[in-house]
């Protein structure tokens, strides 16, 4: 049985001790939230106000349960008056010296059943237990931003933490409405450990001005479904913070230098740049604290000269016969283009077709398409199984396999086909722009469109430029990207682009912790669905993408930048070799058969 915790106290009102505050005192626990001054404890009393204010201002509060909830916390200054309680929970800032000083005096005046529990979210649980004469009643309670709403409580067991300890911390949790991942002590937990790194890597990339900060947002928002791009991120939570928890996850995870903080983050800090608590970070803000972002001298502006140059299409031949193929067909077909789908015979032909109507179909059924607009986009697409009938046509979009031979030597069809000044696009993946363009004599004329799966629903296209891409082609290509009404990112020639070189690292990191049994499957998805708001987990993501693709796309990231962090994880090599490449074999990281 489980024991109840009758009181509770905070130590530390910012804005994560506040949001846990309130946490418990929704749920009828009385709170004693204490910081180090008067000031301090008043700011963070106006924070759970604002908070409970802005819920009864959505309907989620009723002005009654605010007045109660309220009437449950009792502000105090300092530590003496928590002698009381059964359970204080640390959320002071990310400094092991200054928690350490704080448990040691935890430790003289609380009693001696009490627990105590950090909030910290990357450093070790275990340095913080041993500055107390009770480091069996330690634990880890790491809450997420904004507490009231994120579901995830992150438990941190220490090697000595009592298994009772344990138990009744997870109880509470429960209680709380709360989902619990138990984990042990390890540098950034599951979470920042699997988060930082792809913040990190964002940093690094708008650093080398390798995207605008917008982009890279961007990308990560419509190219994989995240609540935030990593950039607005990283404002949120505060560069000072993102430092402190990098900069202890290197020290403490094995010096992994993807986990070193980018030099720009210190250089922004020292600057004063913390992101939207100080009203400036990598965006601007309209005040200190306000999340609206205001235009500042980065801000991207028009350029009409360029859109002037953008040549004329009307007429585009997509090549290839897969998923890809289809809805690109479609989604050029829908923008009102004439569309010339060229596959390899009349029998792939019949079934892009077939599936083409089937999709326009259900947007009819949906009230999302009319039947004349359904009729007139199939009107505008005609199927052919020859490369010849691409002569006259002013876009071609290859979709084909992702083999750089079979696009080079299909390029260089194109190239005998084609009229002057034809735009050719690749929509690869991964694979290098430049290698494809150099199979032509044009290569000024060959760009990347790397449109998402499906392309029909998915709103992101990558815009990738080789060296050799000129700029009326670049031009070109972000003019029809906004009249398929897509958001266009615009990048360089590089492994995986925008996207892929963020996305699967992180999902390469993930595997990697579960070969090193530290979580399981499930809990690594719980903490990133429920912890950062993603769509969804990573093994649910790596077997609905297929683990011999996402293999591929790590292999291409690896050979090209040759981060050893980067390394396939051996764990993905085996389970392609075994052919268990997710979904569509029936298994992967988990076994689809059995459901």
């Amino acid at each position: 049985m489980a024991r109840e915790f009758t009181s509770v106290a905070v130590v530390g009102l910012g804005t994560m001790g506040a949001g846990i505050v309130e946490v418990f005192a929704r749920f009828g626990h009385n709170v004693l939230a204490s910081d180090i001054s008067e000031d301090a404890v008043e700011r963070g009393r106006q924070k759970i106000i604002g908070s409970t204010d802005r819920a009864v201002a959505k309907g989620k509060l009723t002005e009654a349960d605010r007045d109660a909830l309220l009437a449950r916390i009792n502000f105090v200054v300092g530590l003496e008056r928590l002698d009381t309680v059964d359970l204080v929970i640390e959320a002071v800032p990310e400094q092991l010296e200054l928690k350490q000083r704080i448990f040691a005096e935890l430790d003289r005046v609380c009693k001696p059943e009490a627990i105590l529990a950090t909030n910290t979210s990357s450093l070790s649980v275990t340095e913080i237990s041993v500055a107390t004469g009770r480091p069996n009643q330690v634990v880890g309670l790491h809450f997420f931003n904004p507490a009231p709403v994120m579901k995830l409580v992150e438990v941190v067991r220490t090697v000595v933490t009592a298994p009772d300890v344990i138990t009744d911390v997870e109880a509470l949790c429960a209680r709380l409405g709360k989902t619990d991942v138990t984990i042990s002590d390890r540098a950034g937990f599951i979470a920042n450990a699997l988060l930082f790194g792809y913040l990190n890597h964002a940093v690094q990339m708008f650093e080398s001005r390798y995207a605008t900060r917008e982009d890279i947002d961007a990308a990560m928002k419509y190219g994989c479904g995240l609540p935030m791009g990593p950039l607005a991120l990283m404002d949120l939570i505060g560069l000072d913070t993102a430092y402190e928890i990098l900069d202890t996850m290197y020290r403490r995870g094995g010096r992994d230098r993807r986990h070193a903080p980018v030099p720009l983050i210190k250089q922004m800090v020292t600057a004063g740049l913390l992101g939207r608590k100080s009203g400036r970070g990598f965006y601007t803000y309209e005040k200190p604290g306000s999340p609206v972002i205001v235009a500042d001298e980065q801000t991207p502006v028009a350029d009409s000269a360029s859109a002037d140059a953008a040549r004329g299409i009307t007429k585009v031949g997509v090549v290839g016969s897969g998923t890809m193929a289809t809805g690109i067909v479609e989604v050029f077909a829908k923008a009102g283009y004439e569309v010339v789908s060229v596959t390899r015979g009349a029998e792939k032909s019949a079934r892009v077709r077939a599936a083409i109507e089937n999709s326009l179909n259900k947007g009819v059924a949906r009230g999302k398409l009319s039947e004349t607009d359904r009729d007139a986009a199939l009107a505008r697409v005609t199927s052919s199984a020859n490369l010849e009938d691409l002569a006259d046509v002013d876009l071609v979009v290859e979709a084909v396999v992702e083999e750089l031979s079979v696009k080079k030597a299909l390029f260089a069809n194109f190239d005998e086909i084609c009229k002057p000044g034809v735009v050719l696009a690749t929509t690869t993946s991964s694979l290098p722009v430049v290698e494809v363009a150099m199979a032509t004599q044009r290569p000024a004329d060959v760009v990347g469109l790397h449109f998402f799966n499906p392309a029909q629903v998915m709103p992101l296209v990558e815009i990738v430029e080789t060296i050799r891409t000129s700029a009326e082609t670049a031009a070109t290509a972000r003019a029809v990207t906004a009249a398929l009404r897509k958001v266009g990112v615009s990048c360089t020639d590089r492994s995986g682009f925008i996207v892929n070189a963020l996305l699967f690292p992180y999902l390469n990191d993930a595997v990697k912790m579960l070969e090193a049994n530290y979580a399981t499957a499930d809990d690594i998805d719980h903490a990133m669905k429920l912890g950062c708001g993603y769509p969804m987990g990573p093994f649910e993501l790596l077997d609905v993408v297929g683990l011999d693709v996402s293999l591929a796309i790590t292999r291409e990231l690896y050979l090209e930048l040759r981060e050893p962090g980067f390394a396939p994880a051996p764990l993905l090599e085996h389970l392609v070799t075994a052919g268990y490449l997710g979904r569509k074999t029936g298994r992967g990281f988990r076994d689809y058969t059995k459901r």
